[in-house]
């Protein structure tokens, strides 16, 4: 198993799809994937690849989604090698079936492909191709991205358990890293769930106060929903230098950060790779046992308008393994200063 794509619905496609160009480097994509009622732009940076629809008609597959939730991530679609066991699979655990298997065509590409319900408005395409084309994509030093490196879905209180047993069962995830995130103003529950062959990495995040981040998504979103992508890249420092210079908002991290940094023992970076590092604002973690393992991940502002859907940019150096809990209770806290702006958390 690995991501074939995500599927965001848009208010306007031709807009995100320039915003994807113009602020992280993803390139266009000439497709004939658009209808009658739905208007759908592909963009891709190496093996990354979004699709951005937007309603032509109030008959679009958006249109009814946009009336659900904000602009999101709709659908995460998976390349899988038996499409036909797999939606068997899920029928036999009660998964509801949107589109059953259909055979299909882009270009010279034969595929075959289902879509099965997932939680909220989240659905996921299965696909099993006749080749392998994620493959084509050329690594090049004008490709920023190298991979998904995890994508987070948030539930809602109590759903944590069942979310988890239902990617057991229907697609054969299983756990691995847990989380319990605690300040002083709010918590949250984190379950990793890992794909069989290790390719596919899905965090799923539950509140565990009432003015969680979490729940502020779940109330803002209307429901579960996908929170954020993280987008693995091999040089981070020079990417969010980039990025910061087409305009990109980014989380903000303090410079106690780096202070706190500097005092814990093994330090892997040296004085001046930190110093850019902390211009960069970007996070860092290592574990004491393999520090040359190092963890860098920075954060957008969400995208689009509402605090729903961002993402996030992540360097693992020497096959660095996890999300790094340091980091990630820096991210709670940082998405906790915003809410404290919006006035959302006292």
């Amino acid at each position: 198993m690995k991501i074939d794509h995500v599927h965001f619905y848009v208010e306007d496609a031709t807009v995100w799809r320039d915003w994807f160009v113009n602020h992280l480097g993803f390139r266009s994509v000439n497709s004939n994937i658009s209808s009658v009622h739905t208007c759908t732009e592909v963009v891709k940076n190496g093996v990354v690849c979004f699709l951005l629809s937007s309603a032509l008609l109030p008959t679009s597959p958006v249109a009814e989604f946009l009336r659900q939730h904000p602009p999101g991530v709709a659908d995460v679609a998976f390349v899988i090698e038996d499409v036909e066991a797999a939606i068997a699979l899920a029928q036999t655990h009660g998964a509801i079936v949107l589109q059953p298997i259909q055979e299909q065509q882009v270009g010279n590409v034969a595929f075959r492909c289902g879509k099965i319900a997932a939680w909220g408005g989240l659905t996921h395409t299965l696909i099993e191709r006749s080749r392998v084309t994620t493959a084509q994509a050329v690594l090049t030093t004008e490709n920023t991205f190298t991979a998904i490196d995890h994508i987070v879905l948030n539930v809602a209180v109590g759903e944590l358990e069942s979310a988890v047993a239902w990617y057991e069962k229907i697609l054969d995830f299983q756990p691995q890293q847990s989380f319990k995130i605690q300040t002083d103003r709010s918590a949250l529950y984190s379950q990793v769930m890992v794909s069989r062959n290790g390719t596919v990495q899905l965090p799923i995040n539950e509140p565990a106060s009432p003015n969680s981040q979490i729940q502020e998504f779940l109330d803002v979103n209307r429901g579960s929903g996908i929170q954020h992508i993280a987008l693995r890249t091999p040089n981070l420092i020079r990417a969010i230098a980039q990025f910061r210079a087409r305009g990109l908002s980014l989380l903000s991290v303090p410079q106690t950060y780096y202070s706190q940094i500097k005092q814990r023992p093994n330090l892997p970076l040296s004085a001046l790779e930190l110093e850019a590092i902390a211009q960069q604002e970007i996070l860092v973690d290592w574990k004491e046992d393999a520090q040359n393992a190092v963890l860098l991940q920075i954060f957008t502002q969400p995208i689009f308008g509402q605090p729903t859907f961002f993402f996030e940019f992540i360097e693992r150096r020497y096959q660095a393994q996890g999300f790094g809990e340091g980091n990630f209770r820096a991210l709670f806290e940082a998405i906790e200063s915003e809410q404290i702006k919006r006035g959302t958390l006292s």
